[in-house]
C-alpha cells in the first residue's frame, strides 16, 4: 500500500505550475517556453514513474488510489484511481500534450496566458481519466472547457469566434446531460449519495431507469467523442484552432469521450448497454462511411483530416459496441493509435501552413520539392492513419474486426454484413489520404511562384513528428505493450455480460 499521493501530485501539478507562470518577468518568451516545457517532462516522468513501479498490471483492480473527504455536507470526495483502460490515455496525454507544446514555439502573442492554458489543459485531460467519482469525473470534464475555448477563439485562424462558441454550445449542452446522469446514478436507492465507482458498479437498477440514464451518458459522449449526427462542431473547431490545440483536441479530448463510454456505460450500466450495443455497431459503420465520404468533399486541409479522424472513430464506437474481449481491447489499442497519429497529421498540416500560409488544397501543389522532409514525415503518417501493416493503425482495426466475428452476442448475418460494411470504409480511407498528399505535394503549381524558397522543418518539428513516428510504429510492431496493460481489466469488465 503507497501513501504517497501519487495521482494528485500528477493531476494537481501542471495547472499549479502554470498559476506561477503570471509570476514569471515579463523578459520575452523564451523563459516562459522553457519553463512550461519542463514542466511538461517532470510531469511526463512523474507519471511514467509512478505507472512503471507503483502499478500491478496483473490487478484488475483500482490501483494507487486516493480517498480523500473534500466536502462533509453531501459526501464529496476527492477519489482517484486507475487500472488497466486509464493507464494508456494518462500516459498518451503526457507524452501529446508535452510534445504539443514543443510545437507551440511560434506562438509568440500572450504567449504567458497561452501555456498558462495548455498547462491548465493538461491537469483537465488527466482529470477524467483517473477519478473515481462521478462528481468528479464531471467537475473534470468541465475544466476542460474553458481552455480549449480560449484557445480556440484567441488563437485561432479567421473564423474563430464561430467555431470556438460551436464547440463551447455544443460541449457545455453535453454536459448537462452528464451531470443530470451523474446526479440521477448517486442519489438513486439511497438517501445519502454513493457517487464512487465501486458501489455504482454493483448496484442494479430498474431496466427502463438504466436506459434513461445511459442514453444521457451516451449523448454526452457522443458529442465529446464525435458520434454522428452530434460531430458537426469537429470539423469547424479543428479547422480554426491553431495546430498545437488541433493536437490536443484530435489526441486527447476526442479520446475522453470514448473512455467515459467504456468506462460509464458498459461498467456502471452493463444491461442497458447490451440492449443499445448493436444500435452503436450500427451507428459505427455508418460513421465510418459518411465521414470517409465526406471527407474528399473538404477544400481545408485541417477539416479534411478532422474528417478522417471521425472515421476513425466510428471503429472505436463499433469495438464497445461488439461485447467481447477482442473488440474491447481492439478499441482501447485504436483509442491510443489514434491519438497519435490524428496528433501527428494536424501537427504536420500546422507546419506546412506556417511555410506557405495557404489552407485550402486546391491552391496547394509541388510542395515535395520544397519541403522534402515535412513531405516524408506526412506521407508516412498518412500511411498510418489509412492503416498500413506494421503501424498501429493496421493492428488496431484488424483486432476491431476480429472482435466483431468472434462476438458471442451477435447472429453470423450481422456479423458478416457490418464487417462487409466496414470493410468499404477502409477502402475509402486510402481514397481521401492520397488524394491529400496529391493535392499537396504533387504537381507543379507554387513553383511558379516567385517566392519559391521555403524553409524545411527545423530540428524541433523534426524532433516532435519522430517522436510521435516512432510510438506508432513501435504498437504496430508489438502491440503486446498495450495489451498487457488492458487485458485483465477489459476480461473483468466483459465477464460482468455473460456471467452474471
Amino acid at each position: 500500500m503507497n501513501y504517497f499521493p501519487w495521482l494528485t501530485l500528477v493531476v494537481v501539478l501542471p495547472i499549479f505550475a502554470g498559476s506561477l507562470i503570471f509570476f514569471l518577468p515579463h523578459r520575452g518568451n523564451k523563459v516562459i517556453r522553457w519553463y512550461t516545457i519542463g514542466i511538461c517532462i517532470i510531469e511526463l516522468l512523474l507519471i511514467t514513474y509512478a505507472f512503471g513501479y507503483r502499478f500491478q498490471l496483473d490487478d484488475p483492480l483500482m490501483q494507487l488510489t486516493e480517498d480523500y473527504k473534500w466536502i462533509n455536507f453531501f459526501d464529496f470526495y476527492w477519489r482517484l484511481g486507475i487500472d488497466g483502460i486509464s493507464i494508456g490515455p494518462i500516459l498518451l496525454t503526457g507524452f501529446i500534450t508535452t510534445l504539443a507544446i514543443l510545437a507551440a514555439r511560434p506562438v509568440t502573442r500572450d504567449s504567458r496566458l497561452f501555456h498558462f492554458l495548455m498547462l491548465a489543459m493538461y491537469s483537465g485531460q488527466i482529470g477524467p481519466f483517473s477519478s473515481r467519482d462521478l462528481l468528479l469525473f464531471f467537475i473534470m470534464w468541465e475544466l476542460e472547457l474553458i481552455p480549449v475555448y480560449l484557445l480556440i477563439s484567441m488563437w485561432g485562424g479567421k473564423k474563430r469566434l464561430y467555431s470556438a462558441t460551436k464547440f463551447i454550445l455544443y460541449t457545455a449542452g453535453s454536459s448537462v446531460f452528464l451531470l443530470v446522469g451523474v446526479l440521477g446514478i448517486g442519489l438513486y436507492g439511497s438517501n445519502e449519495p454513493t457517487l464512487n465507482f465501486e458501489t455504482s458498479a454493483n448496484q442494479s437498477y430498474p431496466v427502463a431507469l438504466e436506459i434513461i440514464f445511459y442514453i444521457g451518458f451516451l449523448i454526452a459522449f457522443a458529442v465529446k467523442s464525435p458520434i454522428i449526427p452530434l460531430h458537426t462542431w469537429l470539423p469547424d473547431t479543428h479547422g480554426e484552432a491553431h495546430y498545437s490545440t488541433c493536437m490536443l483536441l484530435a489526441g486527447i479530448l476526442l479520446k475522453m469521450g470514448a473512455y467515459g463510454l467504456v468506462r460509464i456505460n458498459m461498467e456502471l450500466l452493463p444491461h442497458a448497454h447490451s440492449i443499445f450495443s448493436p444500435w452503436l455497431m450500427i451507428v459505427g459503420t455508418i460513421q465510418i462511411i459518411y465521414a470517409a465520404s465526406t471527407s474528399p468533399g473538404q477544400r481545408n486541409l485541417k477539416k479534411r483530416i478532422a474528417y478522417s479522424s471521425v472515421s476513425h472513430m466510428g471503429f472505436i464506437i463499433i469495438g464497445i459496441g461488439s461485447i467481447s474481449d477482442t473488440g474491447l481491447n481492439g478499441a482501447i489499442l485504436q483509442i491510443i493509435s489514434h491519438g497519435f497519429i490524428g496528433a501527428a497529421l494536424f501537427f504536420l498540416a500546422g507546419t506546412s501552413y506556417d511555410r506557405i500560409r495557404l489552407v485550402y488544397l486546391d491552391e496547394m501543389g509541388g510542395m515535395a520539392v520544397a519541403i522534402p522532409k515535412i513531405f516524408t514525415t506526412f506521407s508516412i503518417l498518412s500511411m498510418a492513419s489509412l492503416a498500413l501493416p506494421g503501424m498501429s493503425g493496421f493492428v488496431a482495426e484488424l483486432i476491431v474486426f476480429f472482435g466483431i466475428l468472434t462476438s458471442q452476442k451477435y447472429l453470423l448475418m450481422t456479423k458478416v454484413l457490418i464487417t462487409f460494411v466496414m470493410a468499404i470504409g477502409m477502402i475509402l480511407t486510402p481514397i481521401y489520404s492520397l488524394s491529400m498528399l496529391r493535392q499537396m505535394f504533387y504537381g507543379y503549381k507554387l513553383f511558379n511562384a516567385p517566392n519559391s524558397y521555403f524553409f524545411d522543418s527545423g530540428p524541433r518539428e523534426l524532433f516532435v513528428s519522430i517522436s510521435i513516428l516512432l510510438p506508432v510504429i513501435g504498437i504496430g510492431v508489438y502491440p503486446d505493450f498495450v495489451f498487457s496493460l488492458s487485458i485483465d481489466k477489459v476480461e473483468a469488465i466483459i465477464s460482468n455480460y455473460f456471467y452474471r
